[in-house]
């Protein structure tokens, strides 16, 4: 078991739940006693992941850029939680693009996934959350959403746009309800390993402070904390999760 007693019980969903950060999280919740469900849009991955982890209630096929299936992932989710406690909106997709190359289909499709998807998951919970005048919302953000990287225009509007749908809805639903968004850095994930060689792996290495990337696992104990009642007072802020990447430049080594 985990280390945060309160959140035995609780009703979970995790988007993007079925790999990297989504994965890694759903097994920190289940270590800690909870109940999770699962949503993914790749039924290999969810069918893997239900395999693997027999302790999850439960995984849902929903592309979480679309209402109606969003909608019917809820609606389904009900009858086997009855509500909802705690969700994270995990879900999201990453397309390296020179901005001049950036189509509109491409900005598009990664807006929708990453911030509609966001805010049509938290709107669904958060109707459910207010039966119960209680719940936590934690979002994946990213250290893109608090500074530019290039290549990546879309991915961080996208990821800026979470970190204040966050903040606005910590400040709406205050006081009976948390929301926070998670910035991680570079984490080693299948999306990170499929999009980086590994000397371009090396490379951001050394321009990290820590010289690594973080684990899925460590991002998903940050989750697990906020989750929980040791970070009650904690709501409507941006936290990174990034080997001290955002602290500033590296000194140089004479």
């Amino acid at each position: 078991m985990g280390k945060y007693s309160d959140l035995e019980n609780k009703r979970v969903i995790i988007t993007g739940g079925a790999s990297g950060i989504g994965l890694a999280t759903s097994q920190r919740f289940l270590d800690e006693g909870a109940r999770v469900v699962i949503f993914d849009w790749s039924k290999e991955s969810l069918e893997k992941a239900l395999s693997e982890n027999p302790r999850l209630s439960g995984g849902i096929f929903v592309d979480v850029s679309q209402h109606k299936e969003v909608e019917a992932a809820f609606q389904r989710t009900d009858e086997i939680f009855g509500g909802i406690d705690i969700l994270i909106a995990n879900a999201g997709i990453s397309i390296r693009s020179p901005f001049l190359d950036l189509s509109f289909e491409q900005w598009s499709k990664v807006l929708r996934v990453n911030l509609d998807g966001a805010y049509l998951c938290a709107k669904e919970a958060i109707s459910r959350m207010a039966q119960q005048r209680q719940g936590v919302v934690l979002f994946t953000a990213s250290t893109n959403g608090l500074e530019g990287h290039p290549l990546y225009a879309d991915y961080n509007a996208s990821k800026a746009g979470v970190i204040l749908l966050a903040k606005t809805i910590a400040l709406e639903f205050a006081p009976w309800l948390r929301a926070n968004a998670i910035c991680p850095g570079y984490v080693l994930t299948p999306m990170q390993k499929a999009e980086y060689s590994e000397e371009m792996l090396e490379k951001m290495n050394a321009d990290i402070p820590l010289q690594r990337q973080a684990s899925p696992g460590e991002v998903a104990a940050l989750f697990a904390f906020l989750a929980s009642d040791d970070s009650a007072f904690i709501t409507g802020q941006a936290i990174p999760i990034d080997g001290g990447e955002t602290s500033g430049l590296m000194p140089i080594d004479f």
